[in-house]
């Protein structure tokens, strides 16, 4: 271990899930949210992700139209008590009947404990989009149920979906995500049914849950494999919206009844079920 790390403590004006997402996509390590910003940690130095932010910040203010503040400090510190202070930064989540705890807490007694390492993967609950997902999940899964989870990232959802019965098949595009996914997996002793690295574009499967928690340009392009993957009466989650995009993506399941709206911050979650011809 080296003597020193750094530690860059991150804080912005508004837009705070926008930043978490961007800092998913782009750190090759995790990092600590707060109310007002964010905390990485790192033995490296991290200019490099500061002029990230930066850039990123302008970019968004010239995309919203609005004004953007950020502050970042960078501070070198002793690295004796690196992992403790990460361990103690990662806290456990409750999310309806669901209790996501990282590997070093303990179980709850009382609900459906999920266990996410928070090292493999950033799916972790915490962003509303998830936590959005989890509560659908929650709501409509039931035991024996055949679920599909596309984008499956850290693999949450389809354990959370697991852990009620569900039978499980996860596909996500990014070789990490579906490793990730089958390791998470492991931690809860569960296996999906099937997992693969692309796409559902060929997929001759029918599910009666089909969750997709991605971003709502690519729910508006997979709108009729999303569709095509339900079952008779089959529920359709999509998740990863904007409040401002939701109408767009409305536009592309038209041929879909509204069961219910999960709101948080500016996301929504959009649960669908199709009409009968």
């Amino acid at each position: 271990m080296q003597e020193h790390y750094f530690e860059l403590l991150v804080k912005v004006s508004s837009y705070h899930a926008l930043f978490a997402d961007f800092l998913a996509d782009t750190l090759p390590i995790g990092f600590e949210e707060t109310d007002d910003g964010f905390i990485v940690r790192s033995e490296e130095e991290l200019d490099t992700i500061v002029w990230g932010l930066e850039q990123f910040t302008e970019a968004l203010q010239k995309a919203l139209g609005t004004p953007v503040e950020i502050e970042c400090t960078q501070k070198k510190l002793q690295n004796s008590d690196w992992v403790e202070s990460y361990k103690n930064s990662i806290k456990p989540l409750e999310i309806d009947k669901f209790y996501i705890h990282p590997t070093w807490n303990n179980n709850h007694p009382n609900l459906i404990n999920i266990v996410i390492d928070p090292a493999l993967a950033f799916g972790t609950g915490h962003h509303p989009t998830t936590a959005a997902s989890l509560r659908a999940i929650a709501r409509y899964v039931h035991k024996e149920d055949r679920v599909l989870d596309v984008g499956c990232g850290s693999g949450i959802l389809g354990i959370g979906a697991m852990k009620l019965g569900a039978m499980v098949d996860a596909c996500d595009t990014d070789p990490v995500s579906v490793e990730n996914s089958i390791k998470n997996a492991n931690l809860n002793d569960l296996e999906f049914h099937s997992i693969w690295e692309g796409s559902i574009s060929s997929l001759d499967e029918k599910y009666n849950i089909v969750v997709a928690n991605i971003v709502a340009d690519v729910l508006t392009f997979i709108a009729n494999d999303l569709k095509n993957a339900l079952m008779d009466d089959g529920i359709l989650i999509l998740s990863g919206i904007l409040n401002k995009y939701e109408e767009k993506v409305l536009n592309f399941y038209k041929n879909c009844i509204i069961v219910e709206k999960i709101t948080q911050d500016e996301w929504v979650t959009l649960v669908l079920k199709r009409e009968k011809e």
